[in-house]
């Protein structure tokens, strides 16, 4: 029923900033929370940030202070800012969303951090 489209990622230098986004398909359901993992080569897939219904985010403790995610209600839509970015960001970026009901995944999206 819903689908996750995210834009494409990139490679990016060390303190440089990139914006993914992720846009949910189908209308009238109601979202839990969106966000964003990652998986970086080796490692196990982790929380990035997320935002529930009411507005609050949570972000890891990693990316505190450099990432900010927010909400597009009107296109269901979740957007990640990442700023000073550095060679341990680097990975797969996975949108989420849950309707409380079932949870959604986004196809991955590569985010590379170059020096």
């Amino acid at each position: 029923q819903v689908q996750l489209v995210e834009s494409r990622g990139g490679l990016v230098q060390v303190g440089g900033s990139l914006r993914l986004s992720c846009a949910a398909s189908g209308s009238g359901f109601a979202f839990n929370f969106m966000g964003w993992y990652r998986q970086a080569p080796g490692k196990q897939r982790e929380l990035v940030a997320t935002i529930i219904s009411g507005g609050s985010t949570n972000y890891a403790d990693s990316v505190q202070g450099r990432f900010t995610i927010s909400r597009d209600n009107a296109k269901n839509a979740v957007l990640l800012q990442m700023n000073s970015l550095k060679p341990e960001d680097t990975a797969v970026y996975y949108c989420v969303l849950n309707t409380y009901l079932q949870t959604y995944w986004g196809q991955g999206t590569q985010v590379t951090v170059s020096s």
